[in-house]
C-alpha cells in the first residue's frame, strides 16, 4: 500500500522525531560539571537512560569513573538524583512546559581522570516503548506501524499547537515591551522640556537681576 504524505509533513515528522529523541557520548573531566537541557512540553512524558563507557574490564568500576547525576525542572524541582553511580535512567511526566537539565558530575580525582558517558534522552511519541506495545496488545505489523503513525502526527498536532502559544507569548512580550519603550519616551521627553524651561528661566531671571532685559 502506497500513501502520499506531503512535503511539509514529512519535514515536520522527520523534525519532531529529531528534537524528540537525543542520544549522545560526550567526555567529562573529573571535578568537573556538564547540563544538558531539552525544552519538553506539559504533561509530555519523557524517559532517560546514562551509563559510563569503560574501556577496561574492571569490575566494579572505580569510584573515579562514577557520576553524580540531577535531573531538574524549570522551576528548580527535582524528578531524578543519584550519587556515585556509573549507570541509571529516569522517567517521568512534564508538570510545566519548559527546559528540564540533566546535569551530569564527575568527583574530583588526582591524578585527573576523563570519564565517558553515553546519554539517551527521549520525550513525547519517541519515549513510547512500541516493542512492548506491540506485545501487550498482540497487534499486527500493520497495526503497530498505523499506531507508530497516528502518534506522530498526534505529537505533530501537539508541538503545532505549542509554537503557536509560544508564538503568542512572545507577541505579547513585544506588545509590552513597546508599550513601556513608548511610555519611557514619553517621560524622557517630558524630563527634557521641564529642564529647558528650567533653564530658560534661570536664564531669564539671571538677565533681569543683572538689568540687561
Amino acid at each position: 500500500m502506497y500513501i502520499n504524505i506531503p512535503d511539509l509533513a514529512v519535514v515536520l515528522l522527520f523534525g519532531l522525531m529529531a528534537k524528540s529523541a537525543m542520544s549522545m557520548r560526550f567526555d567529562l573531566r573529573s571535578g568537573s560539571t556538564k547540563c544538558i537541557s531539552e525544552d519538553i512540553k506539559s504533561n509530555a512524558m519523557t524517559v532517560g537512560k546514562y551509563a559510563v563507557v569503560f574501556s577496561n574490564n574492571v569490575s566494579p568500576i572505580p569510584t573515579s569513573h562514577k557520576l553524580t547525576v540531577r535531573v531538574n525542572s524549570p522551576l528548580g524541582n527535582n524528578y531524578h538524583h543519584a550519587d556515585l553511580v556509573d549507570s541509571g535512567s529516569f522517567a517521568f511526566t512534564a508538570g510545566v512546559a519548559g527546559d528540564y537539565t540533566a546535569c551530569f558530575s564527575a568527583p574530583e580525582h588526582k591524578p585527573p581522570t576523563t570519564v565517558t558517558i553515553e546519554f539517551d534522552w527521549r520525550t513525547g511519541v519517541a519515549a513510547t516503548d512500541w516493542s512492548n506495545v506491540a506485545k501487550k496488545g498482540q497487534v499486527e505489523i500493520m497495526e503497530l506501524e498505523l499506531k507508530k503513525l497516528y502518534g506522530f502526527v498526534t505529537s505533530i498536532h501537539d508541538e503545532m499547537f505549542h509554537l503557536r502559544e509560544r508564538e503568542e507569548e512572545l507577541q505579547q512580550l513585544n506588545r509590552t515591551t513597546n508599550s513601556k519603550m513608548a511610555t519611557f519616551s514619553c517621560l524622557s521627553l517630558l524630563v527634557c522640556l521641564s529642564v529647558a524651561s528650567l533653564q530658560l528661566w534661570h536664564l531669564k531671571a539671571f538677565f533681569e537681576r543683572k538689568k540687561l532685559l
